[in-house]
């Protein structure tokens, strides 16, 4: 049977806000316990847990400390006064505590360094930081890794900078964090900072049956770093259960022959790097074409207000708001049910009541408006939108942001049903869905291109380029997107590299 944890995470509400706020998901003892196996295994004196929670590496780290005989000193912080006594709750004593400050691990961090350190770090995402503390957090990644660190980080990726940085020569770091650590638009720059001055000893990953966190929407990895001159090889794990003897062993040094719940891979550091480290080892040949080659990629509208901008046919009718300001729009995923979107999925949305109207007055002053617009206009003013976040930095605020209609369509955020959209209804998508806008607008190639976006094995080929997300959702972001693979032999089959090749050719006599 799988082993249970004795915490279940609450699902929505204000408990569920409040740890998203601070971070929180507590570490089960299951993954506690092969985690305190890799960083103990040289039996050092310390042991520093920076976000100390619930204490379970406390409690995994006396387990294994006292069946191995040798003594252990537990150091930890932790930046919420309340943890000691949930601690305490959880079943540590004074003597365990005694070594727990109250403080900023990555801001105030301890004036001495560890040889072992293992870490759940508060998963807190880069739009719920104030802006000084982006502005400090970006400053310290910067000035210790000597490399710009995209400000769309998190707090766990400067966590896991400011613990390497404390990890002592030689010492061993334990990291479950959420799998965007490596798929982020700062991946890259993290990664070839640390696997330059680290070594990356293993990365372990979990199928959906054996999520640590099976509650949350993000997809848990474990990274296990030696402060050590890097090595040119990796080993990769998926996990297939939550049952916790073999990975144990793995992460004691022992053998795992025979273990049927673990898949372990030996991979080169630069390939892994390359096809990402939250990825299965790349097969075969690489690609030779990317959807970058023939079309480009661009985000939805964002609105800033759906319920104030976004209408169905009715509300449009009852406001007076003549169809010449109005743009044919689809403002969720759920609403395209299949891969055409056409003029009978506009009529179905509109019988059931759901907009399919948005409002774009751009191009005309407010003084050039039809009387029912200014009203609508003011009325909107008069709630408070042009104060909104997304609203206030347009001049006019209630100017739209405006798209071409994209042939093909993207739906990025799902567990099996990403996938490419023909728009045969010429709508523009809102942020639910990505524009994919061919190079050529001629039907031939929208066609040929049609054809190999929809294939089986282009869809396979998402989680390539995807992050990944609890229950094996992913999500493609529109730079990623254009670097998904396209099978060679779709792209001959269909032809498209016939219209690939005619552009070179043209770019190479001009030069």
């Amino acid at each position: 049977m799988p082993i249970k944890t004795t915490y279940k995470l609450p699902r929505s509400g204000v408990k569920r806000e409040a740890l998203r706020t601070k971070g929180q998901f507590w570490t089960p003892d299951w993954t506690a316990d092969f985690m305190a196996a890799y960083v103990l295994r040289d039996k050092p004196e310390r042991l520093l847990d920076p976000a100390l929670g619930e204490g379970a590496f406390f409690r995994a780290a006396k387990r294994y400390a006292a069946h191995h005989d040798f003594p252990l000193e537990l150091f930890g912080r932790d930046i919420d006064p309340e943890v000691i006594d949930k601690a305490e709750k959880a079943g540590l004593d004074d003597d365990d505590l005694r070594n727990v400050e109250i403080g900023d691990f990555v801001l105030d961090p301890p004036s001495e360094t560890f040889p072992a350190i293992i870490a759940n770090p508060p998963y807190i995402r880069h739009h719920r930081l104030s802006p000084r503390q982006k502005e400090q957090l970006r400053h310290f990644a910067d000035t210790t890794t000597g490399r710009h660190i995209d400000g769309r980080a998190g707090l766990h990726v400067y966590f896991l900078i400011r613990a390497l940085r404390t990890l002592a020569p030689g010492g061993r770091l334990a990291y479950i964090v959420s799998a965007d650590i490596c798929e982020g638009v700062f991946a890259r720059t993290l990664w070839q900072w640390i696997c330059t001055h680290y070594r990356l000893d293993a990365v372990i990953t979990f199928a959906a049956e054996a999520a640590p966190f099976p509650d949350i929407d993000t997809n848990a990895i474990v990274f296990l770093i030696q402060n050590l001159k890097p090595a040119k090889e990796i080993h990769w794990v998926r996990c297939l259960d939550r049952h916790p003897e073999a990975l144990v062993a793995f992460s004691s040094g022992k053998s795992t022959v025979g273990a049927t719940n673990l898949q372990v891979y030996r991979r080169a550091l630069s390939e892994a790097l390359t096809t990402g480290l939250s990825r299965p080892p790349a097969e075969g040949a690489r690609s030779k074409y990317i959807l970058g080659d023939f079309a480009s990629v661009m985000r939805g509208i964002v609105t800033g207000n759906n319920e104030f901008f976004f209408l169905t046919s009715a509300r449009a009718k009852e406001l007076g708001i003549p169809d010449r300001l109005l743009v044919r729009a689809v403002g969720r995923m759920r609403d395209v049910l299949g891969e055409c979107f056409d003029q009978e999925d506009l009529t179905r949305l509109e019988s059931s009541g759901r907009p399919t109207f948005l409002l774009n007055v751009n191009g005309l002053t407010f003084e050039q408006l039809p009387e029912q617009v200014q009203k609508y206009l003011n009325d909107g003013e008069s709630k408070g939108l042009p104060k909104k976040t997304l609203i206030k930095t347009r001049k006019p605020w209630y100017r739209m942001e405006t798209r071409k209609t994209p042939p093909i369509m993207f739906a990025y955020l799902g567990r099996r049903n990403a996938r490419f959209i023909r728009n045969r209804a010429g709508v523009v998508p809102l942020t639910c869905l990505l524009c994919v806008y061919p190079k050529d607008s001629s039907p031939e190639y929208v066609d040929c291109l049609w054809n190999v976006l929809s294939h089986p094995e282009t869809i396979g080929n998402l989680r390539k380029v995807g992050k990944s997300y609890g229950g094996d959702a992913i999500k493609v972001e529109p730079r990623a997107l254009e670097q998904l693979p396209l099978p060679d032999t779709l792209v001959h089959s269909e032809g498209l590299d016939r219209f690939l090749s005619a552009k070179q050719g043209t770019l190479f006599e001009d030069m």
